[in-house]
């Protein structure tokens, strides 16, 4: 009789499997490891999660020492394959940020969108004025004011202006949180 064919509860039976198999499983590991190309504790863990998988019903396995080696080359085969299939990131190749999603990059259209759409909206020289400050050329005031037939100093007040129109245009257009419960 060994350790593995006493009748207990599963977590005690769990246990007692671990402990009994541990020395062999980490040694198994430590062998197969550098061939596949992974870490020992890497290979090990993944053997644990193997067995832990296992239904409770089946208990543990009838030729645990067997059993220990063909999972642990089994985890060493897929470490392998997947040693072979990843490749290190270079640093050369673009790295995508949280503004790189798709998601994002709809919202911020949807959202410029809906800014000129209510800038086309606004009364006066407004719609004329924020245009020309958004222009991606970025002109200076002084450019703006020729393009615009304004002089230079009107502008700031002006903007201003036509800024807190914008604001209080798209607070009424943006319907507020409602609180989730």
């Amino acid at each position: 009789m060994t350790l593995l064919d006493h009748d207990l509860d599963p977590a005690a039976s769990t246990a007692l499997v671990v402990r009994a198999l541990q020395p062999l499983v980490r040694a198994e590991a430590r062998a197969e490891a550098p061939a596949a190309g992974v870490e020992p504790a890497d290979l090990e863990q993944s053997v644990w999660v193997r067995l832990l998988e296992r239904p409770a019903a089946a208990g543990p396995p009838a030729d645990a020492a067997r059993w220990v080696r063909d999972t642990v080359r089994a985890e060493a085969r897929r470490g392998r394959r997947t040693v072979r299939r990843e490749r290190p990131y270079a640093g050369t190749e673009p790295v995508a940020g949280p503004a790189d999603c798709p998601e994002r990059a709809a919202l911020g259209a949807a959202e410029r969108r809906a800014l000129r759409s209510a800038m086309a909206r606004l009364p006066g020289r407004c719609p004329r004025l924020l245009e020309a400050l958004l222009d991606p050329g970025d002109p200076t005031y002084r450019e703006i004011a020729g393009e615009l037939g304004m002089s230079q100093g009107s502008l700031g007040p002006i903007r201003s202006r036509c800024l807190g129109c914008l604001r209080r245009m798209l607070a009424a257009e943006v319907v507020a949180p409602s609180v989730r419960g």
